[in-house]
C-alpha cells in the first residue's frame, strides 16, 4: 500500500531569524556569476591578503607533514613550541609581558575568539557593546547566542574612537562586555596609548571586560600598540590577535587570545568542548613566523602596502570621496559624496559600469552609511586597473 506524501515540517532554529548571511557571502556570489560571463570584475573589498608567508614558514610546513609522528590528534591549549612564539612575538612587538603556560590561548580566528568568549562570559539576555561601525561578526555571533546588543558611537568627528561622556550616560548595569578594535576596521583609526589607558579605566569603574581585537597593527603602523600595554589590563581585558594579516596567513586559520591566566581557563573550558589543537605542522610553521625578520615585516606588512595605499587613495580622490591620510590597516576608509543619495548608489554604479567591487560602509552599522572601504589586498596592477576603469566611468 503506498503511503501519502506528507510535508516534512522540520524548522530551523529562531536563532536563524535574528541573522542573515554575511554581506560578503551573498555578494560575491554576484561578483562570481559576473566573473562567469566574462565581466572580469576587479574585487577590492574583501580584506584577504594575496602574498605569501615568509619562505621559512612554508618549509616548516612542508618538512613536518612529511614526518610520521605529526598526525594525531593535538591539546586544545596548543603545544608549547608555539605558545612560547607567541609570548615571545608580543615581547618583541609590543613590550608587553606574557606568561606563555597560562596567558595565553592559540585561536583559530578571531570569529572562533568572539564565540568562545561570549560562551565563557555572556548569559543569555546580558548585554554587549558593541562598536558602530564595527566588524559585523561582534552583532551576529552575539545575536546568535542570545546576547542584548548595545551600540556605541564611533564617529569621524571623535576621530573614531568612543564616546566616553556619552558612554558614561548609558545605563550600563547588565553590560559584561564591551568589543572594541584598534586599530579600527574598517575606519582605519589608530590605537593610542590615552585611548587604551580611557578604555582601562572604564572597564574597572564599570566591572565590564574590555576585549580588543588587534589584528592590524603592523599594517602601515610602524608603532604598534596592545591595550595590554595599560598597567593593570590584563585584570579586566582580553588581546585577540592574528596572523592572517601581519604573516599573509588567512587561510591558515591561527590566531591568540592574551589575558589573565583565570580568563584564559574559562575560555579554555568552553573551546575544549568544541574543538581540538590544529595541526601539529602548521602550529610549528606559525611558531617560525612568529620569528619573522624585522625586514621581512617592513617590506610585506609596510612597504607594499604603501604602494598600493597611493593608488586607493586616488581611487578616493577620483570618486569625490574624502578620507583621513592617517589611516593605518588595509584598508583605506573614505566618505562619499553629498551628491549620492546613499552608499550604494555608488558602489552598485562602479560594480556594474566600472566593474569593480568594493564594500558599502552600512555593512559595519548606521554609521558607515555614508561611507566605503577600499580593500588594499590587491595587486598593485589590478589597482591601476580599477583605477583606469573608475576614471573612464567618472570622465
Amino acid at each position: 500500500m503506498q503511503k501519502e506524501n506528507q510535508a516534512f515540517k522540520i524548522q530551523p532554529a529562531e536563532r536563524l531569524q535574528s541573522v542573515s548571511e554575511y554581506y560578503f557571502s551573498r555578494k560575491l556570489k554576484e561578483v562570481a556569476q559576473m566573473n562567469a560571463e566574462g565581466k572580469d570584475v576587479i574585487s577590492l573589498g574583501i580584506g584577504s591578503p594575496d602574498m605569501p608567508p615568509s619562505e621559512e614558514t612554508i618549509n616548516v610546513l612542508c618538512e613536518q607533514a612529511k614526518r610520521a609522528d605529526v598526525h594525531g590528534y593535538q591539546p586544545t591549549v596548543g603545544i608549547p613550541e608555539l605558545r612560547k612564539a607567541m609570548a615571545d612575538w608580543y615581547k618583541r612587538w609590543y613590550n608587553v609581558e606574557l606568561d606563555a603556560a597560562t596567558e595565553i590561548q592559540p585561536l583559530i580566528g578571531s570569529k572562533e575568539g568572539i564565540l568562545h568568549v561570549t560562551l565563557a562570559f555572556v548569559n543569555p539576555g546580558d548585554q554587549v557593546l558593541v562598536p558602530n561601525p564595527g566588524y559585523p561578526t561582534y552583532t551576529s555571533l552575539n545575536k546568535i547566542l542570545g546576547s542584548e546588543i548595545v551600540n556605541y558611537n564611533l564617529r569621524e568627528d571623535k576621530g573614531w574612537q568612543p564616546d566616553f561622556e556619552e558612554l558614561e550616560n548609558m545605563d550600563l548595569s547588565r553590560v559584561k562586555i564591551m568589543w572594541t578594535n584598534y586599530p579600527n576596521m574598517p575606519t582605519g583609526a589608530n590605537a593610542t596609548m590615552e585611548l587604551y589607558e580611557k578604555l582601562v579605566a572604564f572597564a574597572r569603574r564599570h566591572n565590564i571586560v574590555i576585549v580588543n581585537d588587534n589584528p592590524y597593527s603592523l599594517i602601515l603602523n610602524k608603532k604598534p600598540l596592545s591595550i595590554l600595554n595599560v598597567p593593570g589590563a590584563k585584570e579586566c581585558c582580553i588581546e585577540f590577535n592574528s596572523m592572517s594579516k601581519s604573516h599573509n596567513m588567512p587561510g591558515w586559520r591561527v590566531g591568540l587570545l592574551a589575558t589573565n591566566a583565570q580568563f584564559v581557563q574559562w575560555i579554555l573550558k568552553i573551546k575544549s568542548n568544541i574543538d581540538s589543537g590544529t595541526f601539529r605542522p602548521m602550529q610549528l610553521a606559525a611558531a617560525q613566523a612568529y620569528s619573522n625578520s624585522t625586514a621581512w615585516h617592513e617590506e610585506a606588512n609596510i612597504n607594499v602596502y604603501s604602494r598600493r595605499r597611493q593608488l586607493a587613495e586616488e581611487i578616493m580622490r577620483t570618486l569625490g570621496c574624502t578620507f583621513d591620510t592617517n589611516q593605518v590597516g588595509m584598508f583605506l576608509w573614505g566618505r562619499i559624496p553629498d551628491s549620492y543619495n546613499d552608499v550604494e548608489e555608488l558602489t552598485e554604479r562602479v560594480l556594474h559600469e566600472a566593474r569593480v567591487f568594493i564594500t558599502p560602509g552600512f555593512i559595519f552599522g548606521s554609521n558607515g552609511k555614508r561611507y566605503i572601504r577600499i580593500s588594499l589586498c590587491a595587486k598593485e596592477e589590478k589597482l591601476a586597473e580599477a583605477l583606469k576603469r573608475i576614471r573612464e566611468l567618472e570622465n
